[in-house]
């Protein structure tokens, strides 16, 4: 399966609770939510259809108790998002997680990327990422990320932690798709293509 990440980035590549204010505080972060006020019909049609193509997910456990609080309550069996996340496999990368409820559910084990790497060599078209922003970080220092879908909202958060981690590898990206909705939110769809290229900057 080919590993893919969706996430929503702001301006200023902050991550952290793009869903709303208590989705995630940690670090003192008081300014969740700020997807929402850009969320256009546009953008729900490409969560839409990232959803269309995902066999199983891939979760850390902090948005996976976010997504088992509230996903199963919704069982119109014509929601595709809903449809998928309750229906399809879901791997949880967690080290306290002993009993999920919401099934099917596999708790990984210690060595997550080892397990990813397992995940990715079974048959079927995508294994997603949503959210999970310690768990991207983790994927993206051991190369197992194969495509992100980065969703850019117009607004500077200014605070909050960051998709890439500070200390990461540097990665070159080939851009697939790009796309723009009305409310400004650039959807852009990248491949790592390993180390990226430097040179120096000559004014002639």
């Amino acid at each position: 399966m080919k590993l893919t990440v969706t996430t929503f980035v702001s301006a200023d590549g902050v991550a952290q609770g793009p869903g709303g204010p208590d989705e995630d505080r940690s670090g003192g972060f008081s300014r969740g939510g700020w997807v929402v006020p850009h969320f256009d019909e546009d953008t729900g049609v490409f969560i839409t259809e990232v959803f269309g193509r995902a066999d199983a997910f891939l979760l850390g456990r902090h948005t996976y108790d976010i997504f088992a609080a509230s996903w199963p309550n919704s069982t119109d069996p014509d929601d595709p998002v809903a449809n998928a996340l309750n229906t399809l496999p879901k791997y949880v990368a967690s080290t306290t997680l002993t009993d999920p409820e919401w099934g099917p559910t596999t708790v990984l084990g210690d060595d997550v990327p080892a397990a990813v790497a397992e995940l990715k060599k079974q048959p079927g078209r995508e294994l997603q990422v949503h959210g999970s922003l310690e768990l991207v970080q983790t994927l993206h220092r051991h190369d197992l990320v194969d495509e992100y879908n980065l969703l850019i909202f117009p607004v500077v958060v200014g605070q909050g932690r960051r998709l890439f981690p500070d200390d990461g590898p540097d990665t070159g990206l080939s851009l697939v798709e790009l796309r723009t909705t009305g409310s400004g939110v650039v959807i852009g769809v990248y491949r790592p293509t390993g180390r990226p290229e430097y040179g120096t900057a000559e004014v002639e």
